[in-house]
């Protein structure tokens, strides 16, 4: 079930495109007033910012390999996986796709483009984008199909 994975990284890399091509660099657009904007924001390190440092080569070159094997490992996973069990597919596609969103990214720029911006009163949420959100739903699509999994009757 490749299929979400690879509508996942189109989807994401048009978005991407999309905001880089309208927002210049932290420029913000309001979407639903005191909710929800768009922006345009870099990361050059991981989720809510950790390890984003400019110059950091080591950073750069670790969240490479990082993303490179977890790439690996669920393609491994996808091939373990009996045809029959469909929502895990669902789950690891979607983290999959958004692995390889975000590595586009990482590889071309050296950062990752996020344009996601929830916040409510104070609490501002880190600004995120399509792969991310994928892997997000994707991690609980395959939490809740491991937790609810019917048992084998052998």
């Amino acid at each position: 079930m490749i299929g979400p994975a690879l509508g996942v990284v189109i989807l994401d890399q048009i978005s991407k495109a999309m905001i880089t091509g309208s927002l210049r660099l932290h420029e913000s657009m309001p979407v639903i007033q005191g909710f929800f904007n768009l922006v345009h924001v870099r990361n050059r390190g991981m989720a809510f910012g950790l390890m984003n440092r400019s110059h950091a080569d080591a950073a750069f070159w670790l969240l490479v390999g990082a993303s490179c094997i977890a790439i690996g490992l669920l393609v491994f996973w996808f091939i373990r996986l009996k045809e029959s069990d469909a929502r895990m597919t669902l789950g690891l596609s979607l983290i999959l796709g958004g692995a390889i969103g975000n590595l586009i990214d990482r590889l071309r720029f050296r950062e990752v483009v996020d344009f996601l911006d929830v916040f409510w009163g104070t609490y501002h949420w880190p600004a995120f984008n399509v792969a991310d959100a994928a892997v997000t739903v994707g991690t609980f699509w395959v939490a809740v199909s491991l937790i609810f999994r019917p048992s084998s009757a052998d």
